[in-house]
Formats: C-alpha cells, structure tokens, sequence
C-alpha cells in the first residue's frame, strides 16, 4: 500500500474540529451543546451584503482577476486609509479567506527550514501553515499571569537566528483575546528592522475592541514599509465565515509581485463572495458600535462567571472574542471529550476548544481551554452554569 506523505502525518489536527465526532454523536443522543468551542458569531450578515448578491444579474460565473475584483481592493483600500493604514489597491491581494493570505505569506517569504517567531498561544492553524510551507515554528510563551501580554523584546532577540525569516502576530490575538499596546507594535517593528526580518500581521480582529481601547496596525508604521504584511479576513469583521474572502496586503512590490504567482497558481477567489465583501464595505459604523456593545457584555459575563468558579483561573481579553481559561484539571483533551461523552446537565453540556492545540512546545496549555463568546448572552450564562456543574462532578471523580 503506498504511503502517506512525512508532511501529511505531521499536519496536526485542530483542537477546535477534532471533537467534532464526538459531538455529533451527543446531539444524536439528543444532548443540547452550547458550542463554546469555536469563533462563529450569531451577529447578523449585513444586509446589504446578501443584498448584493441577491441584486445580481451574472450570467456567466466566470474567473475573477488572480489579484481579487479592481472595484473591491480599491474600496478595501479607502477603508484601511480611515484605519490610518495608508496602501492603494496595488498592494492588496484578495484570497480565499485569511487562511490563504498566510499560506501565500509564509510561501513568499520563507524556505523550508526557516524559522517563524510567534508569541503563544496562538491561533493553531498557524502550526500547519507552518508545516505545509516546510516552516519551523520557533516559540516565545506568553502569560496568562499577565493577560497574555508581549514577553520582553529581549527574549525575542534571543531566539533570532540566521534562519529566523519573520515574527507573526495576531493583533488583537486568537485566542488569548489580547490587544497588543502602541509601544509593544513598535518594539516588534524596532526588533524586526535591526535584524532585518519581516512582521507579518494577522489583524481580523480588529473592529473588535474594548474598554476604550485602540487598535494599532503594524501597517501604520511608516518605517516599517518593506518589512510589513498584513493579513486579513473579512469573516468576523461582518461574521461572513462563509465567505471565504480575505487578504494580503504589503506596501512591499517584491512580495505582492511573488505572492501573486502563488494567486495565478490557485487562479481566483470566489466571485459571489467578493460581490457580498465588497458591499459589506459600506456597513456603517453604527453595525461596528452595535456589535462591539453586544460582545463588551458576552465578555464581561464570560470573565465574571468564570471567576466566581472555584480553581478556575482567566485572562481578560482586550479585543477579538476569545478567552483562555486554566481549569482545576490535568487534561483539557480528556476533560472536553467527557463532556461530550459522558456528562450532561438537564440534557445539555458544552463544548469547549483544548488550549494545548493553540501551543507549539510540547505539554504547554494542558489544563487550559479557549473558550469563544460568540453565544446570546442568554445562552452563554446557561453554558457558564452547565460547565461548573461539570468541572465539580469531573474533579471529584
């Protein structure tokens, strides 16, 4: 029998779908599952999106430009001038979701055997980008001591090495929630041209933050032109997961020029979906207050009744909206599987994400899980109260 690929065998699973079974299998049973374990908001698309497509008369769904429509990256490009991120079209590549952005990024940046620094935990899809591109992930740990903030510059530059490429940030962070402060961007953009090493920059997340608190771009640091890639995603910015609409976007002509034969080589993104991402772009501000409103409050009901609970310990996020928890457990994989398997409370349990998955050093985040407000703040007070049933019926087994 031929064998599969060293690469395919080393391509790890994702701690937010491998339970994914195991739940299906629950609901079958006639289990309800408040779904904690994964970032899908239940805000509405904006209507002027679907309109878009609905209003549409093709004919022929044909081919777009590899490079996404003129008409979108030119819109893109006057929203991210009101986020003082200063690019034109030209530097905007439109792609299949986020998730291709940093495929094309690693691609165009990285040969097999170099190495990526990332602050962890981190979102865990960046472990197989990282082994489909032949990328070693080096790691740095973040706290959850101090809510997961930057770890000091002069342990990054310890890690540097003659095959450290890039650092990546995810900017407010998946799945810490974390929302990197001005002078931690800029300590990141200072380190980066001293040793001559690209940022690149998962910032989809960035409508979504709190308590007064600014986002800062890696793009908005002039000095930083050549070394700066941005990846973005309009997927939770107007919770169109569906779409798989994205991009990547670089003041560099030498990057944009190599990524775009990687976007030949996949042809283009989705025709319907950029009609609909397009049109989203003229969703007021108001939809962005309103949501940021809604999940301000998910968050303080999250935070707060996880604090009450006995051995349980959390860090409060600043932006995006997720959380890492640390449990009074040893196994966050075992303990999220009985609750799917094993336990249930009135007919319903919860479903929560494994923080080991969101880590690339070996046994780190083993009690710990991410857990995602993304639920009516009805639903997620319910699933607070089922999940310390179960944490106090798990432990005292």
């Amino acid at each position: 029998m031929p064998s599969i690929s060293k690469k395919g065998l080393s391509m790890p699973e994702s701690p937010i779908r491998k339970l994914v079974p195991f739940a299906e299998a629950a609901a079958k049973k006639g289990k309800k599952i408040y779904q904690l374990n994964i970032g899908q908001p239940d805000i509405k698309t904006p209507e002027a999106a679907m309109q878009a497509v609905k209003d549409n008369n093709i004919e022929v769904l044909s081919y777009s430009h590899s490079a996404g429509f003129a008409s979108y990256r030119e819109k893109l490009a006057k929203y991210y001038e009101r986020n003082d991120i200063h690019v034109v079209s030209e530097d905007i590549i439109v792609t299949t979701g986020g998730s291709e952005a940093l495929l094309f990024a690693m691609g165009t940046i990285t040969d097999t055997g170099d190495e990526v620094i990332i602050p962890e935990p981190f979102y865990a899809n960046y472990n197989g980008f990282a082994v489909s591109s032949g990328v070693k992930i080096v790691p740095i740990e973040s706290s959850i001591e101090n809510n997961f903030a930057l770890p000091p510059i002069s342990e990054f530059e310890q890690l540097i090495t003659e095959n450290t490429k890039a650092i990546l940030l995810c900017n407010p962070g998946n799945p810490t929630g974390y929302l990197y402060t001005k002078e931690e961007v800029q300590q990141i953009a200072d380190l980066a041209l001293k040793h001559d090493l690209f940022v690149v920059a998962d910032e989809v997340y960035r409508e979504f933050t709190y308590d007064g608190v600014k986002h800062n771009s890696i793009m908005s640091i002039p000095e930083l032109a050549n070394n700066a890639i941005m990846v973005d995603s309009v997927s939770k910015r107007f919770s169109m997961c569906g779409a798989r609409i994205g991009c990547l976007v670089s003041k560099n002509k030498d990057v944009i020029t190599t990524a775009m034969k990687f976007a030949q080589a996949r042809l283009s993104p989705p025709t319907l979906a950029q009609i609909a991402s397009e049109a989203a772009l003229d969703t007021p501000q108001e939809y962005f207050e309103e949501v940021n409103e809604e999940y301000t409050l998910r968050r303080n009901i999250l935070v707060e009744g996880l604090e009450k609970m006995e051995g349980v310990k959390v860090a409060k996020p600043k932006g995006a909206f997720y959380c890492i928890a640390e449990l009074p457990i040893k196994s966050a994989d075992d303990f999220a599987q009985w609750l799917l398997e094993d336990f249930e409370y009135e007919g319903e349990t919860v479903m929560v994400a494994p923080a080991a998955g969101f880590y690339s050093t070996p046994n780190t985040g083993l009690n710990q899980v991410r857990i995602a407000y993304v639920l009516k703040r009805e639903n997620l007070e319910r699933a607070l109260e089922i999940l310390e049933v179960a944490i106090k019926e798990y432990t005292s087994k």
